[in-house]
């Protein structure tokens, strides 16, 4: 994968507008919604188990969310998750706070049992927690310095059999056999509740488009890292409200030739 191809593969998310179904947390639908119109996918969120596998069929990629869990939740999910995957459509996970509580911790483990997982994308602590590995976790932030980020990816890939990202200072994508370190973003993204939650989102958007998940897991987090040091670059000193909003802004204009020139990968 080089930079030319990420580009194009945006253009082409662009051009198709895929429409992107979420099952997501309350804390960031409104703003994972407008990251994908931005993006230039079409979002959707429905969480009724009555509705949630007519929908995910007619989508082009599931991504699913357990930021704000209840049962209810978690049993829609595996129902989308299940939809999808005799439709194939690929399903994106975030493990939210995995680790965090022996329930969430389960509920977790619970859909990447039951669903056939294509991607999934957490902090350090998240990815452990839910391959049985340990790392100290504070609400939903993973405590730094406590393990090689590389490795635990690549031993999640291999034991999930699955594309696994981990985001922090530095983001790792694998399958467990070729392995990206991403070093484009902004550490402003730590400041903004949900910018992580939106990058899983993203992720889902570039995967309904590329068929192979590394592929299209490496275009998501390189594009977005690269917008998100585009938003730093207007929104400057004034803070996380101001990069919220440059970073849908950054969103919508992203290019082909930015990409090429800004992204950083090996």
């Amino acid at each position: 994968m080089d930079k030319a191809s990420i580009g194009k593969t945006l253009t082409t998310l662009r051009e198709q507008q895929p429409l992107i179904h979420n099952i997501t947390n309350v804390v960031v639908t409104n703003f994972t919604a407008n990251g994908l119109l931005a993006l230039g996918a079409s979002p959707v969120m429905a969480y009724a188990k009555e509705e949630v596998a007519d929908m995910a069929r007619i989508s082009s990629a599931l991504v699913l969310n357990i930021g704000t869990l209840d049962k209810e939740k978690v049993e829609a999910m595996i129902i989308a998750g299940k939809a999808a995957n005799e439709a194939e459509v690929p399903v994106i996970f975030d493990p939210v706070g995995a680790g965090a509580t022996i329930y969430r911790t389960e509920a977790a483990r619970k859909i990447v049992r039951e669903v056939k997982i294509s991607v999934i994308r957490g902090n350090a602590a998240e990815i452990a927690h839910v391959t049985g590995h340990k790392w100290e976790i504070k609400g939903v932030d993973a405590k730094e310095g406590q393990g090689d980020t590389v490795q635990l990816a690549q031993e999640a890939a291999k034991s999930l059999g699955i594309s696994v990202v981990i985001t922090g200072k530095v983001d790792v994508v694998t399958d467990g056999q070729t392995t990206y370190l991403v070093h484009n973003g902004d550490a402003m993204l730590t400041k903004v509740t949900g910018a992580g939650c939106l990058l899983t989102s993203v992720i889902g958007a570039f995967a309904a488009v590329e068929k192979d998940v590394l592929s299209a897991a490496l275009s998501a987090v390189v594009t977005y890292g690269v917008a998100a040091e585009k938003a730093i670059q207007v929104s400057g000193e004034k803070g996380p409200g101001s990069f919220q909003i440059e970073l849908l802004n950054s969103l919508s204009k992203v290019t082909e030739e930015q990409i090429q020139s800004s992204a950083l990968f090996e």
